[in-house]
């Protein structure tokens, strides 16, 4: 791999910028100073050096993220600041992509990884990878109300068609349900409950597949495949 294309992809600089860094001396390849951004090298063996740090480098990034309420799963921030904000180094050199996002008024466990394949694992609607909400409603939950979700209900999706919500699991106490479902079209959860007469007032996703959050909003860690598929 090129030498600019590898620093490049990992947030350093356009490839101009990264031609007036070698061109300055601060790029190094082992004890070497660079003197072209062109040269050949080989991330999994070689050290690379920028301005006297050396580069991390890792052919796959998983992490599993706490996004709190107020942030945007986006990497433009707009009205909300973007949850990329809370990533530091080296994370924030990736091209991280997000695998399910959260409104910017929910919070939760979020995955993040440079593997656009494990994005569509965890996202795509035929491969059932349950998530599960926690959701504080406006009032007490009933049984009822529990029967209509777990049979199924009518709700608009976002292209203007209806579509069933169904919930797969689904317990309660007084004004908080946890809901299991294994799809997570736009605003899904908010949804379904609206539809049987209850207002999320607080929407936090505490599971994807077999990852369950254990972190503290804003805060994040490295995993592994195995950690969400359970394998």
């Amino acid at each position: 791999m090129r030498l600019d294309k590898f620093l490049s992809n990992l947030n350093y600089g356009s490839r101009k910028e990264i031609k007036l860094m070698v061109k300055n001396g601060l790029v190094k390849v082992g004890n070497l100073t660079v003197k072209s951004s062109d040269v050949k090298i080989d991330p999994n063996y070689d050290k690379i050096f920028v301005n006297g740090t050396e580069v991390i480098y890792k052919e796959n990034v998983i992490l599993s993220f706490y996004k709190p309420a107020g942030y945007l799963s986006s990497h433009k921030a707009e009205i909300y600041p973007s949850l990329f904000e809370l990533i530091g180094a080296p994370y924030n050199q990736y091209d991280l992509k997000i695998a399910g996002r959260l409104d910017y008024d929910s919070e939760g466990l979020v995955i993040l990884t440079t593997s656009g394949d494990l994005v569509h694992q965890i996202t795509h609607p035929k491969k059932k990878i349950r998530k599960v909400y926690e959701a504080k409603l406006d009032k007490h939950f009933n049984e009822s109300s529990k029967l209509k979700l777990l049979q199924g209900v009518e709700i608009m999706g976002e292209d203007g068609m209806p579509y069933i919500g169904i919930a797969l699991d689904l317990h309660y106490k007084e004004d908080v349900a946890y809901i299991t479902i294994d799809e997570g079209k736009f605003h899904q959860v908010k949804k379904m409950f609206l539809e049987v007469g209850f207002l999320v007032t607080n929407l936090k996703r505490i599971q994807i597949g077999a990852l369950t959050l254990d972190l503290e909003p804003g805060t994040y860690k490295e995993i592994e495949e195995n950690d969400i598929f359970g394998r």
